[in-house]
């Protein structure tokens, strides 16, 4: 008989901040714009292609991760993953055209930290056994965390030794962080076990749960990315300064850090239709704020209350999935969740920019989004409430069980 390994809750934790925070790097790709255009001659709506796919490569990767839980140990699943998008980074450093972008970044780096990513988070809800709303909004809040870290240093690279050198230190930034976070991962004694037929036919009673929660976060992430990706571009619209556009986005992102961290911490009190209803009312406010008084000042104050919105709803469903489900499900069910994240960056965000060059302005955009999150509260209401401390609330008949 194999034995058991002692389980040690904070190497998990431990695990995945070492390694979420560069992975967080990729919110922090506009910075290799402008050097990738002037050294490789691609456009920008080739660059843009880059990194959509590296998001939907992200939500790939989260979703292949459950399937090979249990046939590798959790430390080796992600060695292995962290390798190749560690290799892909390299890649990426080395690329002379489209084609090495895509292989590199959007493919190996994607996939391969989309499978780290839920790798740990699994782990970390396996191991921690309370708090678990404060846990997963401290794991997700990590990303623009780490994309605030990243971004004067990448940018400060970039200027003195050129992009390629910079790319090539985030390879070698993944390696070390992925090697620590594979020791930590070992030495918590993090265990996956495949799931059994049995098992995974109970998430059929959730189903209402999950569509109306995916639903929730779709029409909030919808509003917050377009925000996350071209705030200095709306506020610039509205008549704002380059040097607001820049501070307004550096604080739009750490709000957004913030929130996604409090929206985790207030699930863990609250009933999560009133938080999540309440985070699309905030999100809805900056929208009105916006159309009813157009000006820099209004659109820096409306694009802030915006990405809180977002923060709040990203914290709270990744904590009310750890309500709802047990923790041995909520890879699985958090990586189909994250589906409706990929499904958001490739709507409002391609829908704003294409506004945007019919009538030279975001007004209408900004009226689209006011309305998604309209929609989101009446949504989120319809949420059953959890109870604390327990798990898998089921849809019809508000039955909890252990």
């Amino acid at each position: 008989m194999t034995a058991q390994l002692p389980r040690r809750a904070w190497a998990a934790v431990a695990a995945v901040t070492a390694l979420n925070l560069p992975l967080g790097s990729i919110y922090a790709f506009s910075v290799f714009l402008k050097p990738i255009e002037q050294s490789l001659g691609i456009g920008r709506s080739a660059l843009s292609l880059v990194f959509g796919l590296a998001s939907i490569g992200f939500t790939v990767g989260m979703n292949v991760g459950p399937i090979v839980f249990g046939l590798l140990p959790a430390w080796a699943l992600l060695a292995i993953s962290i390798t190749g998008a560690a290799l892909g980074i390299a890649i990426t450093a080395s690329a002379n055209g489209l084609a090495g972008l895509l292989i590199g970044y959007s493919a190996l780096f994607g996939v391969g930290g989309g499978v780290a990513y839920v790798v740990l988070q699994q782990g970390a809800n396996l191991l921690v056994q309370h708090r678990k709303g404060l846990l997963n909004g401290y794991i997700v809040g990590l990303y623009p965390a780490g994309a605030m870290i990243a971004t004067p240093v990448f940018g400060w690279c970039n200027a003195a030794y050129g992009h390629r050198v910079t790319m090539a230190g985030l390879a070698v930034a993944l390696l070390l962080c992925g090697l620590v976070a594979t020791l930590l991962t070992l030495h918590a004694g993090t265990q996956f076990a495949r799931r059994s037929a049995a098992t995974a036919s109970t998430g059929t009673r959730h189903t209402a749960i999950f569509v109306r929660l995916s639903l929730v976060f779709f029409l909030a992430a919808a509003a917050g990315l377009t925000v996350l990706s071209q705030a200095a571009g709306i506020i610039a619209a509205y008549g704002g300064a380059t040097g607001t556009a820049l501070a307004a986005t550096t604080a739009i992102t750490g709000a957004i850090a913030a929130a996604r961290l409090t929206g985790g911490w207030l699930v863990d009190r609250f009933p999560v239709p009133f938080v999540s209803a309440l985070a699309h009312g905030l999100a809805m406010s900056g929208a009105v704020l916006l159309t009813l008084w157009p000006s820099p000042l209004a659109a820096s104050a409306a694009l802030l209350l915006i990405g809180t919105g977002y923060g709040f709803i990203s914290g709270s469903t990744a904590g009310a999935i750890a309500h709802y489900w047990p923790p041995a499900d909520y890879g699985r069910v958090a990586s189909r969740i994250y589906i409706a994240w990929c499904a958001a960056a490739v709507t409002l965000p391609i829908l704003a920019g294409y506004l945007f060059d019919l009538t030279s302005g975001y007004h209408a955009a900004i009226i689209v989004a006011g309305c998604g999150n309209l929609l989101g509260v009446a949504i989120a209401l319809g949420l059953p409430r959890q109870q604390h401390g327990q798990w898998a609330v089921v849809a019809n008949t508000g039955v909890t069980h252990r």
